[in-house]
């Protein structure tokens, strides 16, 4: 499955935070580079990417190995709403309905 998210975070802050939070999660880094990572682990294989995008947006970009809904994708989202959370220590989770 792919996710992204855009954020006004430097791309650094942003795999610094995912190290910290998908290593949280028991998943393991298999693959770095200046801009991406790869992580794998008992909820799947994912790959991150960051990009620079109109000058002051980063463009997160996630895909998965899983389809629907699953843990792994879930937990995603859930890291998308701490990169939110991290810009804009104002934001609250609320739900949506």
């Amino acid at each position: 499955m792919r996710h992204f998210h855009r954020c006004s975070l430097t791309p650094d802050v942003v795999l610094e935070q995912a190290d910290r939070y998908f290593g949280a999660l028991g998943l393991s880094r298999s693959g770095a580079d200046a801009r991406a990572r790869a992580y794998v682990g008992a909820l799947g294989t994912m790959t991150l990417s960051v990009r620079m995008e109109g000058g002051h947006y980063t463009f997160v970009e996630v895909h998965t190995d899983q389809v629907g809904e699953s843990r792994l994708d879930k937990n995603v989202k859930r890291y998308f709403n701490a990169l939110h959370r991290a810009a804009d220590p104002r934001h609250l989770i609320e739900a949506g309905y």
